[in-house]
C-alpha cells in the first residue's frame, strides 16, 4: 500500500514507462427479467464490456499488477426491444486499507436510468472528445469516477484530474437525449454525481475523505485510537452539507459505502466519539437511526 502510493504521486508528476491498466473490474450482466432461450448476446456484451474496462489505459499514471484498483459492476436488464435495452446498474469500488486485509468501500452507487442500443458483436469504442455511444460514455464515466475517487483517498483532492475527464463526458452527453445526464433527469444521476463532486462547495467534504481514508482508516493498524480520533475529528463535514443542501447526492453515497464500517469503526470509540458520530449520522440519514445506534449498544 505504502509503495502504491508512492509510485502513484510521483508519476502524477513525471511520466514513468510501465503503463499497466488502472482497473481490475469484475462486470456482471442480469438478463433474468428477459424472456427467451437466446442469451448469447448478454454473455457476449459481458465479455465485451469487461474488456472494454479492463484493457483500456484510462490515465497516464502507472500500476503495478497488483495496485489495480478491485471494482464491480452489476447491470440488471430490465427491458429489451430488439437491440435496444433498458437498464439500471450498481458500481461499487474499493480498496486495501494500509497493513491489513481489510478491503474498504469507496463507492457504492446505484444508476437507475441505463439505456443503451448493442447489436451482438459490435466492437464496443469510446472517444472522449466525440461521444457516440450512451454505454460506452456511462462506462467511461464510472471508469474515471472509480479512478478519481481512488485517487481521492490517497492524496488530498488527487482525484481531480479525473473528475474533470467524467464531467465532461457529463457536459457532451447534454446534448443527446440518452437519460441520467441531465439536471432535470431523475435525482442522484451522472449529472448530479459529478456535479456534486466538482461543487466548491463540497470541497471540505473531498478533503474528510482523504482524511477518512489516508489519516484514519489507513492509520488504525498503527494505532486504532489515532485513526478513530481522525474520522470522528471531521465527520461533523457531512452534518454541514446536508444542512446546506439535504439532498446532495454525495452525502448519501458515502453513507452506502461507509455505514456499516463507521458503525464498526466506532463500536469501540470512546463515549464522546460515539455521541458524536452518532448525532451526525441519525441527522443526515434519520431512516438508518436504529442501525447507528448499535454504536452506543456497545
Amino acid at each position: 500500500m505504502k509503495l502504491k502510493l508512492t509510485i502513484l504521486l510521483i508519476i502524477s508528476l513525471f511520466a514513468g514507462t510501465a503503463k499497466a491498466q488502472e482497473l481490475n473490474c469484475n462486470l456482471q450482466i442480469n438478463s433474468d427479467k428477459i424472456q427467451g432461450s437466446n442469451k448469447s448476446v448478454f454473455q457476449t456484451l459481458q465479455k465485451a464490456a469487461n474488456e472494454f474496462l479492463n484493457n483500456r489505459k484510462w490515465t497516464e499514471l502507472s500500476y503495478g499488477e497488483n495496485e489495480r484498483i478491485e471494482c464491480n459492476i452489476n447491470i440488471i436488464i430490465n427491458s429489451a426491444d430488439g437491440d435496444s435495452y433498458s437498464a439500471e446498474m450498481v458500481v461499487q469500488s474499493r480498496r486495501p486499507v494500509f497493513n491489513s486485509s481489510y478491503s474498504t468501500t469507496l463507492l457504492n452507487h446505484r444508476d437507475l436510468k441505463l439505456q443503451f442500443n448493442y447489436r451482438e458483436f459490435e466492437p464496443l469504442e469510446f472517444n472522449s472528445s466525440n461521444l457516440n455511444n450512451n454505454l460506452t460514455a456511462v462506462l467511461a464515466f464510472y471508469a474515471y469516477l472509480i479512478i478519481g475517487y481512488d485517487m481521492d483517498s490517497f492524496s488530498r483532492l488527487g482525484g481531480t484530474p479525473y473528475f474533470q475527464v467524467a464531467e465532461n463526458i457529463v457536459s457532451q452527453a447534454q446534448s443527446t437525449d440518452w437519460s441520467g445526464w441531465k439536471a432535470f433527469d431523475k435525482e442522484k444521476n451522472r449529472y448530479d454525481l459529478i456535479s456534486n463532486i466538482m461543487d466548491e462547495a463540497f470541497k471540505k467534504y473531498r478533503e474528510y475523505f482523504y482524511e477518512y481514508h489516508r489519516l484514519g482508516l489507513d492509520e488504525m493498524s498503527i494505532n486504532s485510537t489515532n485513526g478513530r480520533a481522525k474520522i470522528a475529528s471531521g465527520i461533523q463535514v457531512l452534518q454541514d452539507v446536508y444542512r446546506a443542501r439535504p439532498t446532495t447526492v454525495i452525502i448519501s453515497s458515502f453513507l452506502d459505502s461507509k455505514s456499516d464500517e463507521l458503525i464498526n469503526v466506532f463500536k469501540k470509540g470512546t463515549a464522546d466519539e460515539k455521541k458524536l458520530v452518532v448525532d451526525v449520522l441519525t441527522t443526515v440519514n434519520p431512516s438508518q437511526t436504529n442501525r447507528y445506534e448499535q454504536i452506543m449498544r456497545n
